[in-house]
């Protein structure tokens, strides 16, 4: 009985990702898996529009917010687990990097009010009194029910950083351009005197996104030139991204009048309508400047509100852009935060042969959204936004910077160094 009960108690210090570290399951990324599930936002309390990033030990906090359009209040749960650079689940324990309770009850949540659509809203702060984060890393959020893990219903992805790593960059029109100048160069040195870092090559890992997009960040540079405590990123082709176009946008803040980018906000009970005024393919036009969010969306309400979480309502939205003929070889989708950056068929477009326009209408709480239109050839994962949107240098764009460090014998990835920099050299 004895070696019985020590066998187990060894199998519980285990990691579950050393046991099944094979599994496809423990790539973690953000997710919504159920329907009724809307307005997925994380980010610093405060400020809407910032990325999900905490210092380690600082006092602040991240903020997860969510909509149930069942209208039910549900018995949820969440978890916190730790990735590496990949998001790959890590080879530690729960204890080596959480500080309290691994399940938690998510019992902060307000019914809607005053809308057409019947909502609970429900809210989350971390750390909180129940659970606190001890390593910096990539972390993954996830949304339960019934205390069930099988019954997985989102996942969120945050950062916690240690400064350790100091980054300068420089974003630019790409150096082998030769014509047009349709993508932008991002060059940067990572300054390391307070970390000691013995193979740069192998212990260090950098990601560089644009607009907080995934599906094309760069993942596997290495150091061009390696100085005393400095590493230097200096490429003319690994480190370019398209420039893209300025993102579209459209405002439904108010359902009295028409906001920007709407043709028409209609009633049709018991719901309401907001018909987005016809796109234009901007591939071959000119290139216009002006201030958007990149790709982000704000839940705002220009109505007699005071509380926009429960208050703002849900509209169906619909998007049209018109073409002489469907383009062959693959799809066209609706692309931004406010479709959680995905390309699966709930965001497709589908031609109408009637009207000679891509069409999709979505459900969308009211506010203030950016979007772009994103072709996908078939049977490819690489996005492509030049088609319809054109590409061009001096689109201002944010680009982030992740550094991480993983030591000979460490089992996890510390984030060490985390940097925004915009192409327009604003922070």
């Amino acid at each position: 009985m004895n070696i019985f009960c020590s066998l187990l108690t060894l199998l519980l210090l285990i990691p579950s990702s050393m046991v099944l570290a094979q599994n496809d399951r423990y790539y973690h990324e953000n997710r919504v898996n159920r329907e009724d599930i809307r307005s997925v936002k994380m980010f610093r309390q405060g400020f809407e529009l910032s990325n999900p990033v905490l210092e380690l030990g600082e006092d602040a906090r991240l903020v997860l917010k969510f909509d149930d359009l069942s209208g039910e209040v549900k018995n949820y749960w969440y978890t916190i687990l730790h990735c590496d650079a990949s998001w790959n689940e890590s080879f530690l324990r729960l204890n080596d990097y959480l500080e309290g309770f691994p399940d938690n009850r998510l019992d902060d949540y307000a019914r809607s009010f005053n809308t057409t659509f019947r909502y609970v809203n429900y809210y989350l702060e971390i750390p909180n009194d129940r659970v606190r984060l001890k390593l910096s890393g990539n972390y993954i959020l996830l949304v339960y029910e019934d205390n069930n893990k099988e019954k997985l219903v989102l996942s969120r992805r945050f950062y916690v950083t240690e400064p350790l790593v100091d980054i300068a960059a420089t974003i630019k029109r790409a150096t082998n351009d030769a014509y047009k100048g349709e993508n932008q160069e991002i060059d940067f040195t990572l300054f390391h005197e307070k970390l000691r870092i013995e193979n740069p090559r192998d212990e260090v890992r950098v990601v560089v996104m644009q607009n907080n997009r995934y599906d094309n960040a760069i993942t596997n540079l290495k150091p061009l030139f390696i100085q005393q405590n400095r590493l230097i990123y200096d490429y003319s082709k690994e480190n370019v991204f398209p420039a893209g176009n300025e993102y579209r946008y459209f405002d439904t803040r108010n359902h009295r009048v028409n906001g920007e980018g709407v043709e028409e906000t209609s009633f049709f009970r018991p719901y309401y309508h907001i018909t987005l005024a016809p796109s234009e393919v901007r591939a071959n036009q000119r290139f216009f400047p002006y201030r958007e969010m990149n790709g982000r969306y704000v839940v705002e309400s220009q109505e007699r509100v005071s509380d926009y979480d429960v208050e703002c309502d849900y509209q169906f939205v619909h998007f049209s852009l018109p073409l002489e003929a469907p383009l062959m070889g693959g799809s066209i989708y609706v692309m931004g935060e406010l479709t959680g950056w995905s390309f699966s068929k709930s965001n497709e477009m589908t031609w109408n042969f009637d009207t000679g326009r891509y069409e999709l209408t979505l459900l969308l709480k009211q506010g203030y959204y950016n979007y772009l239109y994103a072709y996908v050839p078939q049977g490819s994962k690489k996005v492509d936004i030049a088609n319809l949107e054109g590409s061009f240098w001096e689109t201002e764009n944010d680009y982030q910077i992740f550094v991480y460090y993983r030591s000979p014998g460490n089992r996890s990835d510390r984030l060490v160094g985390y940097r925004q920099f915009n192409s327009k050299g604003n922070p």
